[in-house]
């Protein structure tokens, strides 16, 4: 077969992957869960048959074995009457936050799994499940372009996290430990040769010369006998940052400033949450401006050159791969291709790309033996998607540094499943701890047998590898490719792109009344929508009636929940972080005013997320988006009466 050919959905496929909207595969996950809890329990009676039952078969009948069931059924029908109020994520009417019906095989793996109740810190926890992990970090990685072959010395590596932001702290945490190694290694006198000359120079060395170091000195100190090995390792770790501190270390090495990292003004909040918690300070955040919502890469080589003017180190440049609030992409090519330039010039610094939620979009861009598939290929059948500049962004994602993922947004997994993925596992050497009481000596060789200590590694010390064992036998089920997980992703490009175009129809429909646009053309999944009634031209009055309709699009415990008609969320657009050209284009089409000095220039906008494979119901020939867009049309009338 061609690998440019579009492999054709199989009928029925994605029919399997969810309980559904209305529960219609409970059938298929009651019958796994029954099975399955089944095969526990033999397993349990198998482990030493002759053992006897400790709980007899007359407790049943006893006062406290009753009294403690009935609680037990008490607070538990309390609990799932309560839950009867939450957010319907699984319905085709929820378009509101990043999050969806849950993927079958990923959701009867992590039941499966419960009992069993490993602990991926090591293989002493969770003989089985902490492999998975590190092979579902080798499957992610495969999709987003990095060398997947263990037996590659620059494997890439990859390990799951409570979520984005953890992956990010992770993403910060490696960065500036490979940043700051060769000074550590010049403190400590390492007479190895081809050390940098100084402490900017072996600062600002960049991740392959980084890792290129670090080798040398593994293959320098394995030539040493054990105890001057030891003693040149416990030098080298004391003149680490990790060891100093941040204000230690830049104490003794006064040529340094403390590096800053360099993010649009739509990466997420965890990138100031991360420099807090190392210590390097969220004044270390600094914005690069954009241009319709993506980075500006002119404005990133401006900012680049002058911190290397000013003597001011970078530690990351961040791309995102689908902002929170609008699902655009920020161009990676560009932002490698700087790092590469600055790198020639001996500035050098990582690459870091955020897609905690449009990391598995990338399985569109892949074929199934890994290779990049062309925009033609990926586009064939869709009206827009993927613009030039999303193709050659998803193109570039195995030139970066590191990835952070989220399998619990786009890959459809239960809450908390993020990912960290690193190009070259090598790195990760910097981030070991020891723990006496969980790990073991010096750890083997092979690449799977050396993360089996994965809690040296991580920043969560227990890791439930229920979520481990859910993500690899998901990307078992559905690979990461266009052929299987693509097919997913396929449905909510199409329905955002039928969103965008109800969108316009919308505009056009209630132009009497009041303004309607999409501030910006969608990269992904994520669409927004402003609306301002018409005669108004101040930000509050557009903002206050957008959160008004938002009233009746968002859970509220007080009204049953059979009483909305669909679920929606919102966010806010800061005029003042557009270029100028943005804002005056949005503020035109919504006819508003530009806000005075001291304005709030805070524009509340509705906010869709795409997910649900259902949102287009071609079984029984009903849109959903052209659902809501009725009942939107209705509300804004009904608001303007």
């Amino acid at each position: 077969m061609n690998k440019e050919t579009r492999v054709p959905e199989l009928p029925g496929m994605v029919d399997a992957c969810f309980l559904g909207p209305y529960g219609e595969n409970d059938g298929l996950l009651e019958k796994l869960v029954v099975e399955f809890l089944r095969d526990h329990v033999y397993w349990r009676r198998n482990f030493h048959p002759a053992d006897p039952p400790a709980i007899p078969t007359s407790a049943t009948q006893r006062a406290g074995y009753l009294q403690l069931e009935a609680r037990m059924r008490r607070e538990l029908h309390q609990l799932s009457a309560a839950l009867k109020q939450s957010v319907p994520f699984h319905s085709p009417r929820y378009l509101g936050h990043m999050v969806s019906d849950l993927l079958l095989p990923g959701l009867a793996a992590q039941i499966l799994t419960l009992p069993y109740n490993p602990n991926n810190v090591s293989e002493d926890a969770a003989p089985v499940t902490v492999d998975l992990e590190v092979r579902a970090g080798l499957q992610l990685a495969r999709m987003l372009g990095y060398a997947d072959d263990p037996s590659r010395p620059d494997c890439a590596f990859g390990h799951l996290a409570s979520g984005g932001t953890s992956a990010n702290l992770q993403a910060l945490r490696l960065a500036l430990a490979l940043k700051a190694f060769p000074v550590a290694l010049r403190a400590a006198q390492v007479p190895m040769g081809g050390l940098p000359d100084d402490d900017r120079a072996a600062f600002g060395l960049g991740h392959d010369a980084g890792i290129a170091l670090l080798q040398r000195w593994q293959d320098w100190l394995g030539e040493l006998p054990p105890r001057e090995r030891r003693e040149w390792r416990a030098r080298v770790e004391a003149q680490r940052i990790e060891q100093l501190g941040i204000a230690a270390f830049f104490d003794r090495h006064r040529d340094l400033r403390v590096p800053v990292v360099l993010a649009p003004g739509t990466a997420h909040y965890s990138w100031s949450k991360g420099l807090k918690l190392l210590g390097l300070g969220r004044a270390q955040l600094q914005a690069i401006p954009q241009r319709a919502m993506r980075m500006d890469a002119d404005a990133l080589s401006a900012r680049i050159e002058a911190c290397e003017r000013e003597g001011r180190p970078v530690l990351l440049v961040v791309g995102v791969l689908g902002t929170t609030e609008y699902g655009s992409i920020d161009p990676i090519d560009r932002i490698c291709d700087e790092r590469d330039r600055a790198q020639a010039r001996g500035f050098g610094f990582g690459v870091h790309v955020d897609a905690a939620w449009g990391g598995y979009l990338a399985s569109l861009f892949r074929n199934p033996d890994g290779s990049l598939r062309s925009r033609e290929a990926v586009g064939d059948g869709l009206a827009a998607f993927p613009a030039p500049h999303v193709h050659a962004a998803f193109a570039a994602l195995g030139r970066t540094d590191s990835i952070t993922v989220d399998p619990h947004k786009l890959g459809y997994l239960p809450y908390g499943a993020g990912a960290f993925v690193c190009r070259d596992h090598r790195t990760m050497a910097l981030l070991a701890e020891g723990a006496d009481y969980v790990f073991h000596g010096e750890t083997p060789g092979d690449y799977l047998a050396h993360y089996r200590s994965l809690g040296l590694y991580t920043i969560e010390g227990s890791k439930p590898g229920a979520a481990a064992a859910a993500v690899h036998v998901t990307h078992k089920v559905l690979p990461l490719d266009h052929a299987g997980f693509g097919q997913l992703q396929r449905h909510s490009i199409e329905a955002a792109e039928a969103f965008h175009a109800g969108a316009r129809k919308l505009a056009a429909a209630i132009a009497d009344v009041a303004a309607a646009c999409v501030p910006f053309v969608p990269d992904t999944n994520l669409v927004c929508l402003a609306v301002n009634p018409r005669g108004n031209r101040g930000i509050a009055g557009a903002s206050g009636f957008v959160r008004t309709l938002h009233d009746g699009l968002r859970s509220n415990l007080r009204q049953p929940l059979q009483a909305h008609e669909f679920f929606g969320s919102v966010t806010t657009l800061h005029l003042d972080a557009l270029d100028t050209g943005d804002r005056a284009r949005i503020l035109d089409a919504l006819g508003l005013d530009a806000p005075a000095a001291g304005e709030d220039d805070g524009l509340v906008i509705l906010r869709h997320t795409l997910m649900n494979p259902y949102l287009i119901d071609r079984e029984n020939g009903i849109s959903y988006i052209d659902l809501y867009f009725a009942h939107l049309e209705q509300r804004i009338r009904a608001g303007l009466r």
